[in-house]
């Protein structure tokens, strides 16, 4: 079996990250949605009111990315993955917490490995942010959560595509158009 292209799509809370994900896989591009908004809602629906204050969310996140990372190996060799390992780092500095022993061992293994593309996609906010559920974020705390992103990402040593905001159409040819490159 051929080795995985694995591509990250990364960025602020509410930048249209699932919008995107969702546009590519219409488009027949395989896609592994993000993990830390499903690990919320099914805490929330256990009576979790606020989940990621939990000791072990972070690794809980990192865990349900590998799986997800795992089920998709067995799917294709093109992957568009909405979020990665590493922000999941960004999500515990953010958050102030220490990175788990989990996280931590798959933080070495995927830097290890090359699992992850060097080119990754910094989706760009779209000026506001729509609280959800599992969003409870200001547009101001999401431009400064994407800078830690940009911030962990450039130290693992990505290049970071800039996906301006816009209309999706636009965004996805951008996308696509590195992905034939």
């Amino acid at each position: 079996m051929t080795e995985p292209r694995r591509h990250v799509l990364t960025g602020a809370p509410g930048a249209g990250k699932t919008t995107l994900i969702e546009a590519l896989r219409r488009r027949g591009h395989l896609v592994v949605r993000e993990a830390a908004t499903d690990v919320i809602a099914a805490r929330q629906a256990q009576g979790s009111a606020e989940p990621w204050r939990e000791a072990d969310f972070v690794d809980a996140v990192a865990r349900l990315q590998r799986q997800r990372r795992s089920a998709a190996d067995a799917r294709g060799a093109v992957q568009i993955h909405d979020r990665s390992p590493l922000c999941t780092l960004a999500l515990a500095r953010h958050l102030g917490r220490p990175v788990g022993p989990y996280l931590a061992a798959e933080l070495d293994r995927i830097t290890r490995q090359g699992i992850y593309r060097g080119l990754v996609f910094l989706i760009a906010p779209l000026g506001f942010v729509t609280r959800t559920a599992a969003r409870q974020i200001d547009y101001a705390e999401s431009l400064a959560f994407a800078q830690v992103h940009q911030r962990v990402y450039e130290a693992y040593g990505h290049r970071l595509i800039d996906v301006p905001a816009g209309p999706v159409r636009e965004r996805v040819a951008l996308i696509e158009q590195h992905l034939r490159s």
